[in-house]
């Protein structure tokens, strides 16, 4: 570097002609200067760090609020571990008009039940749960975290996204050792769908969590009042909320009106109706979250530079771990793939649900034996199981499922029977009979890539309309449909017991729709519609005989007709993770997101891609399926085991490996053992029950070469 020492001259009134004590004094003077300017390179003073800009797509005000971590905190909203795991919603001072930290608090009770196993003799309290720490041992108490919260919507400018951004700030965060963990949401759920999932462990660690609900979460529109629900969950009208809505149908004026008069007591939702494809944009909505916790982190400990504070931490200096599960996990894969300037470190994902562009060379064997099909993406694999899961619950090879439905056994047997007849007819089975029929539906769904491990879940899927909901909330999302779509004849309303369309409940679900509901209908009182049923709207299950056979087939043609291909193209994932160090965990009985259509295809296409470069490991757990919460059920409980335990393991995998250098465990199956006993009465989840993930897997190593993916029984 080169100082310049400016001598300004003597003032035009003095003399031109300096004195010997006038030179000396300048002599001086530049001496002191060049001293001061510490000419020598590696001597200059570092400059001034730039001041904290809010990111650009940050298009709303950010909110701030601290909990003391007594009377609310970050991962219990005051709650406490017993208040978690109470079976009743917390109460709120006046129903009719909720209030934001009362919508805050059921929103992370219900969001944080979801997802985990809260069985007195599962492993909540004991396993997991606020009350155990990292190393798992009960020394947490009520498990409450002190800190800080910034609240604020991601957007294009246009209002039509409105993706939630929230990072949590524990007051445990090391400034000196700072760590983000993503906890973006499951399924499309709302802004804490995933706090059980990885904010849990993120905030424990001392992380900040940065969460977001990648613009499919839990925003819906009561046609029929006009009414929507804000950022914080509190209504508002329409036209008074304007961009400041989580989500408002494309729909108004005359055509509101008009559809309200055809279709009464409709809701319209974010995921299924926003015509943004949002899953397109999950793996962005990540970074962005990440990015809008950097900018968080440098607000509370950046220095102070007159009002602004300055930036403490650079874009990649920071330990990020990407992290979640289900719809959550696959953004956090998506987001790691885009990733190409360091902001994340590695990736954590149980059971991620991606639509993955496969290469032809990919295969799957099991126990050396090729499956039906892999890499399928959700458009197809979804509307087949819609199809044929009621008919293939009647199999031989699923008696004795898990019950999990309000209705009655015997209309249940009557649905699944005239679904079979149908299916039969239309020629996608064969058969005379009843269990012909049933076992040809469940061969098919084999064939597709579905595991025999999950024979026993069809029917709870389909049951429990896990399936039918996703099937549509997607077809409506790939077809960029408007609600008045009303696509295959399906929409959501509020329905009476007896099934028909129509009756609008006492207590609007719009209410508590923030903090109760999960983004996809059937949820918190609206249910999923078919139109065109014998006697009009009903129930999806009731409308007809064959619980609506012919709006699943229409679903089901929008697929097979490549009506769909080019929004599911644009959510494709490619499987190149850049040599980050990631994890991915997968229940092997997974009939939600069959595991030969996600976690395997992907090692395979990772292999492919990254080669020898690839440090991604992958730990098929046998007896795991893809609902933790449906554990304390009985049958669920008997014969699965928690796939969380194993995401927390993967999780503490990881940071030994970031912090201490410690290998990853090798790909692997981990052959776990079912709790057994009495259907509903099952013994309780032991460490017995848990093999730890192996050093050394041996024989249950499972391996990739080529693009094949060798993985042994």
């Amino acid at each position: 570097m080169t100082s310049t020492i400016r001598v300004w001259p003597a003032s035009r009134h003095a003399s031109r002609v300096a004195s010997p004590m006038r030179t000396l004094a300048v002599v001086m003077m530049a001496a002191i200067a060049l001293t001061a300017c510490h000419s020598d390179d590696d001597d200059t003073a570092p400059p001034s760090p730039p001041a904290n800009v809010l990111p650009g797509f940050i298009k709303s005000a950010v909110t701030t609020q601290s909990y003391d971590g007594n009377t609310d905190d970050l991962l219990t909203a005051g709650l406490g571990k017993s208040g978690l795991a109470l079976a009743t919603a917390p109460a709120m001072a006046n129903s009719a008009q909720p209030m934001a930290a009362e919508l805050r608090r059921v929103a992370i009770w219900s969001n944080y039940r979801a997802l985990v196993d809260m069985s007195a003799n599962g492993g909540y309290g004991r396993f997991w749960g606020p009350n155990v720490d990292l190393n798992g041992n009960d020394t947490l108490g009520e498990g409450k975290i002190a800190g800080k919260e910034y609240l604020a919507f991601a957007d294009d400018g246009s209002g039509a996204q409105n993706v939630s951004m929230l990072v949590q700030i524990p007051a445990s965060f090391n400034p000196d050792q700072p760590c983000i963990v993503t906890a973006t949401s499951s399924g499309s759920r709302g802004v804490y769908g995933a706090i059980s999932a990885a904010g849990e462990w993120g905030l424990k660690r001392g992380c900040a969590v940065a969460y977001t609900d990648k613009g499919s979460g839990n925003g819906a529109h009561e046609l029929s009042t006009d009414r929507v629900t804000l950022i914080d969950g509190t209504l508002q009208d329409a036209s008074a909320a304007g961009k400041a809505s989580l989500f408002t149908a494309n729909l108004s004026g005359n055509a509101l009106a008009s559809f309200n008069t055809q279709f009464p007591n409709r809701y319209a939702f974010k995921h299924a109706h926003s015509q943004q494809n949002p899953e397109q944009d999950w793996g962005k909505n990540t970074l962005q979250a990440i990015q809008f916790a950097y900018w968080a982190l440098n607000d509370s400990y950046g220095a102070l530079n007159g009002s602004t504070r300055t930036v403490r931490y650079a874009s990649g200096s920071i330990t990020t771990i990407a992290a979640s599960v289900s719809n959550g996990g696959g953004a956090a894969l998506a987001a790691a793939e885009q990733d190409t300037s360091g902001l994340i470190t590695a990736v954590v994902v149980g059971e991620p649900q991606i639509n993955l562009r496969v290469g032809t060379q990919v295969s799957v064997a099991q126990g050396g034996v090729p499956v039906g099909a892999v890499g399928k993406p959700l458009a197809d694999y979804m509307t087949l199981a819609n199809l044929l899961q009621p008919c293939a619950a009647l199999a031989p090879a699923a008696a004795g499922a898990p019950y999990l439905t309000t209705l009655p056994a015997t209309t249940t047997t009557a649905i699944r029977t005239a679904r079979c007849a149908s299916l039969a007819v239309a020629g996608i089975i064969a058969g005379t009979d009843v269990t012909t029929q049933a076992v040809n539906a469940l061969a098919l769904l084999h064939q597709n890539g579905y595991e025999t491990d999950s024979d026993l879940l069809h029917a709870p899927m389909w049951d429990s309309q896990a399936v039918p909901a996703v099937a549509v909330t997607y077809a409506n999302a790939y077809a960029r449909a408007s609600v008045a779509d009303n696509l295959c004849n399906f929409s959501f309303g509020t329905t009476s017991a007896a099934g028909a369309a129509g009756v609008t409940p006492a207590v609007s679900p719009m209410l508590t729709v923030f903090g109760n509901g999960n983004g996809v209908p059937p949820t918190n009182g609206i249910n999923l519609v078919y139109n065109a049923g014998a006697s009009g709207a009903a129930d999806h299950r009731l409308a007809t005989a064959d619980a609506s056979y012919a709006g699943a087939a229409c679903l089901r043609a929008l697929w097979t007709s490549g009506a769909l291909t080019g929004s599911v193209d644009a959510v494709r994932v490619n499987a190149n993770l850049h040599g980050k160090p990631t994890i991915i965990v997968q229940g092997r009985a997974d009939a939600l997101v069959p595991i030969n259509h996600a976690s395997r295809p992907y090692v395979g296409m990772n292999q492919l891609i990254e080669g020898g470069a690839s440090k991604l490991s992958f730990y098929e757990v046998t007896n795991a399926q893809h609902f933790d919460a449906f554990l304390s059920v009985a049958g669920f409980d008997s014969r699965f085991v928690p796939l969380h335990y194993y995401n927390l393991q993967a999780l503490n995998l990881m940071w030994s490996h970031l912090k201490s250098g410690t290998a990853l465990p090798p790909s692997q199956v981990i052959h776990t053992v079912p709790r057994g006993g009495v259907a509903g009465a099952a013994p309780p989840l032991s460490a017995a029950n848990l093999p730890a993930i192996a050093v050394s897997p041996g024989s249950n190593a499972i391996t990739a070469a080529g693009g094949a993916v060798n993985v042994p029984n």
